[in-house]
């Protein structure tokens, strides 16, 4: 008897459903195509991308054309009535007004952009093995209360019968039935949590049918979750998208210094422009066509300190920027070390708990076989049906535990799949 009860719980524990269909990644997959904000970050890519190529625009040559058509009522002696001309022209700034400043600024916003979306991925990744993680332990939850319900529904059989036989006295079998309804009661709110971890993750993964009550899963946070390798704060502050973001915001910051800047040094362009016109005054009705080389020169002189005050405002944003650097790198190590402390610590709780379920098991088992046998009183059974379902569901607990601390460490980790 011991040791088909023991092996029970070790199936219970180490066994995966027959129905698996759901896994982690393809469930992770699912949640990143429903998120809006993975949609949003995408757009805010594309924005950046096309501010990028805007200020591209201004280190190429442009073309531009004037044009007039004119006609006039006073009739002039031999004259015609109208006139016009077309002047095409390129342009090309070959110094000054920023161009090559905003455009590394527009990368590095890109690229920060780019970045941002990566650090939403991680949020959603983490949010989704929560969600996942957390139907799996509803689901041992849901069982453990199912089978604590059998278990002291058995012994109320057996009570009642021996009540029957005038073997229990009738405080006995009270003592039993009030356990019973109170398995019961927690056999309940074990199910509607199991409903709420249902709701949660459905929504998270776009699924709105509130009439799907269950879903299988191909994984459990009874499977073996590797534990991770500690990585150093500083490949962390390499490879965190946040970090990352923050470094390509600060350069950004710098370069936008240069742009203000630029805006009060001289500027040079040159141009080639034609026109097509008529004479003037227009006698004949002929046209005649025409070609110059412009070379346009502009320099600021006095602006009230305008310069001045433009550059020290663009200053403090790379003042502000490298302040924010600094405090997610300082961040970085408080959760990293907050991390891998709750890691630690949720694992030696889950190896300390199945030890502790083994030995309730046991004496479960030894209990009831002694009530049996009449050698034990059903208090003592009863004792340790509760320590069981306890000890049971700290293990259930501790195993939820380490599996979310897992993600989590990936998460202040930075590991993007």
């Amino acid at each position: 008897m011991i040791r088909f009860f023991s092996i029970f719980l070790l199936l219970i524990l180490a066994a995966r459903p027959a129905f698996c269909q759901i896994s982690l990644q393809s469930y992770r997959d699912s949640v990143y195509v429903a998120s809006a904000e993975l949609v949003n970050a995408e757009q805010a890519v594309l924005k950046a991308e096309a501010t990028e190529r805007l200020r591209n625009t201004a280190l190429l040559p442009s073309l531009s054309a004037d044009g007039g058509f004119t006609k006039t009522f006073r009739r002039s002696a031999g004259n015609h009535l109208w006139g016009f001309s077309v002047t095409p022209q390129i342009t090309q700034t070959i110094y000054g007004a920023g161009a090559r400043a905003a455009l590394n600024q527009a990368r590095n916003l890109t690229e920060s952009a780019q970045l941002e979306g990566q650090n939403v991925m991680l949020s959603m990744r983490y949010a989704a093995d929560f969600a996942y993680w957390n139907v799996s332990a509803m689901q041992l939850y849901m069982a453990a209360t199912n089978e604590y319900v059998k278990i002291i529904t058995s012994l109320y059989n057996v009570v009642k019968e021996r009540f029957s036989e005038g073997y229990a006295a009738k405080s006995d079998m009270l003592q039993v039935e009030a356990r019973l309804s109170d398995a019961k009661f927690s056999q309940i709110a074990a199910r509607n949590n199991y409903q709420i971890a249902i709701n949660r993750f459905n929504n998270l993964r776009g699924v709105t049918d509130t009439t799907l009550l269950r879903v299988e899963l191909s994984q459990s946070i009874v499977d073996s979750i590797p534990f991770p390798q500690r990585t150093s704060v500083e490949v962390i502050c390499s490879q965190r998208p946040d970090v990352l973001s923050a470094a390509a915001k600060l350069s950004a910051a710098e370069f936008g210094v240069g742009y203000t800047r630029a805006a009060y040094n001289p500027k040079i362009n040159v141009g080639v422009s034609g026109s097509w016109q008529t004479f003037t005054p227009n006698s004949s009705g002929r046209t005649f066509c025409d070609a110059a080389i412009t070379l346009g020169v502009n320099v600021p002189i006095f602006h009230w300190n305008e310069r001045r005050y433009a550059v020290r405002a663009a200053q403090t944003d790379v003042a502000v920027a490298y302040n924010n650097l600094e405090q997610i790198k300082e961040d970085v190590y408080m959760q990293e070390a907050d991390a891998w402390s709750a890691l630690t610590s949720s694992y030696s709780q889950m190896q300390s708990s199945l030890y502790n379920l083994s030995i309730a098991g046991e004496n479960l088992s030894i209990s009831t076989f002694s009530y049996n046998e009449g050698q034990a009183t059903v208090l003592d059974v009863l004792q340790a049906q509760i320590s069981w379902i306890q000890i049971y569901t700290n293990a259930i607990t501790a195993r939820f535990n380490y599996a979310i601390a897992v993600s989590e460490y990936n998460l202040v980790a930075g590991y993007v799949e």
